[in-house]
C-alpha cells in the first residue's frame, strides 16, 4: 500500500512541476483560440463517464471538422476506442506513471477540456495546453487555479452526457448514431449461437447489485420466451454469476473477456440488462436494447439525455426514493441533482435495488419489443 501510495505521489509530482514550468512563461498572454488546430479531453473517468463524453467528442468533431482530437483515458479503456470515433485518438494513461504513456510525449495542444476531476488539469497545462476550460466548483479550490474558463453546471435538469457537450461552444451535436463508432478489433472467442440475451450481474459496488433471485426469475422468464441468457460479470465477479445461477443451468463469461470482446459480445445479443454500470452505457454505444437498473445512481444524470436518445435504452428505477437526496456531483452541490454516493459504511444494503421488482423490468424488457410479457 504505502509502495502504491509512493508512486502516486511521483505520478502526481512530475505532472505539476512540469505544468508549473510551462504555466508560469505564459502567464498574462493566455487567450481562448478562435480555430484551435489540436484539441485535448484530459480525465481519469469510469466507463460510463468516459463513454458518455461521446457528445463532446462528435460536437467538437462537428465545430472543428480539421483538428486533432486527443482523448487522454485510462489505460483499459483506450482498445474501445481503437476505430477513432469522431476521428478521436485516444490515449491511455496511467496518473500513477505518466511518462509511461505515448501520452507524455504530445505537446502544444491549442483547446483543453477536463470534464470531471479538475485537478487533470495539471495534466491539461503539462502537455501544453494554452487555453483549458472545465466546470466550476470543484473541491478543494486550488485543483481550479489552472483553468482559464470555468462553466457552472446548468440549473435545470439534464443528463450528463449533454452538460458536458456545453463546455464547448456552438449548437449540440447531432444524436448519436451506431455508424458513428465502428466496432473494435478483438480477439476470437465463442459467441452464443441463436438469440441471447446478456445479463450482467456486476457492478461497481455492491451497492448497485440487484438481488440473485431475481436475475435467476428473469433468466427463467427469457428463456420460457425463447432468449437464451447469458452471465457477464468482471473480472473477480465470478461468485456473483454462481449465487444467480448456482446449477450453472447457463452460459457464463464472467471474468473471460476483454472490453473489446465484451463490445462484440453486446452487439450481437438480442438484449443487455444491467445495473447502473459501465456496461449498461456500453450497451448504448453498440445500440443492443439495454435495460439499465438504477438504484443509488440517477436515471436522469445517467441516462440517455438528448444525444442518446435515439438509442434502444430503457431505465427501471423506483423514483423518488428516500436514501436518493445527495445533491452532489463530481464534488460539485447542485440544487436539482438527486442521487446517492453512499459506501457500505453508511448504507450496508441496496433498498433502492430491492425496490426495483422483476415486474417492471420485464415490462421494459417487453416495452423495447424483445419479447411480449
Amino acid at each position: 500500500m504505502a509502495n502504491s501510495a509512493g508512486h502516486r505521489f511521483a505520478g502526481r509530482a512530475r505532472v505539476v512541476a512540469r505544468a508549473l514550468a510551462r504555466r508560469v512563461p505564459t502567464l498574462g498572454r493566455r487567450k481562448s483560440p478562435p480555430a484551435p488546430r489540436r484539441i485535448l479531453i484530459a480525465h481519469q473517468l469510469l466507463l460510463g463517464d468516459t463513454l458518455m463524453l461521446t457528445s463532446l467528442a462528435a460536437k467538437l468533431r462537428a465545430q472543428h471538422p480539421a483538428a486533432d482530437i486527443v482523448m487522454a483515458l485510462p489505460e483499459p479503456y483506450a482498445a474501445l476506442y481503437q476505430s477513432a470515433p469522431y476521428g478521436v485518438r485516444a490515449l491511455g494513461w496511467n496518473p500513477r506513471a505518466p511518462a509511461r504513456s505515448p501520452l507524455w510525449r504530445e505537446r502544444g495542444f491549442d483547446l483543453a477540456f477536463v470534464p470531471g476531476d479538475n485537478r487533470f488539469s495539471w495534466l491539461a497545462q503539462a502537455l501544453g495546453s494554452r487555453w483549458i476550460v472545465g466546470f466550476a466548483g470543484d473541491r478543494p479550490a486550488r485543483k481550479n487555479w489552472a483553468f482559464d474558463e470555468l462553466h457552472r453546471y446548468p440549473d435545470r435538469p439534464a443528463a450528463w452526457t449533454d452538460m458536458v457537450a456545453t463546455l464547448a461552444k456552438g449548437p449540440p451535436p447531432a444524436p448519436y448514431a451506431r455508424r458513428d463508432w465502428s466496432d473494435p478489433a478483438a480477439a476470437p472467442f465463442e459467441l452464443p449461437s441463436g438469440r441471447y440475451a446478456v445479463l450482467h450481474v456486476g457492478a461497481s459496488t455492491p451497492l448497485k447489485r440487484w438481488e440473485a433471485e431475481k436475475w435467476r426469475a428473469l433468466a427463467a422468464w427469457l428463456a420460457a420466451r425463447g432468449v437464451a441468457p447469458v452471465w457477464s460479470a468482471g473480472r473477480g465477479e465470478e461468485m456473483i454469476v454462481r449465487e444467480c445461477d448456482p446449477d450453472a443451468r447457463h452460459r457464463s463469461y464472467a471474468g473471460t473477456l476483454s472490453l473489446p470482446q465484451l463490445w462484440h459480445l453486446l452487439a450481437r445479443a438480442a438484449l443487455l440488462v444491467a445495473p447502473d454500470t459501465g456496461v449498461a452505457h456500453l450497451g448504448r454505444v453498440v445500440s443492443v436494447p439495454t435495460v439499465a437498473l438504477f438504484g443509488p445512481g440517477s436515471a436522469l444524470i445517467s441516462g440517455a439525455g438528448l444525444f442518446w436518445r435515439d438509442a434502444p435504452f430503457r431505465a427501471v428505477t423506483v423514483d423518488p426514493f428516500p436514501c436518493r437526496d445527495q445533491r452532489l456531483l463530481f464534488k460539485r452541490e447542485i440544487a436539482w441533482v438527486r442521487r446517492c454516493g453512499r459506501g457500505l459504511d453508511e448504507c450496508p444494503h441496496p433498498r433502492c435495488m430491492d425496490a426495483i421488482d422483476l415486474a417492471r423490468s420485464c415490462a421494459a424488457i417487453a416495452d423495447l419489443g424483445v419479447v411480449n410479457l
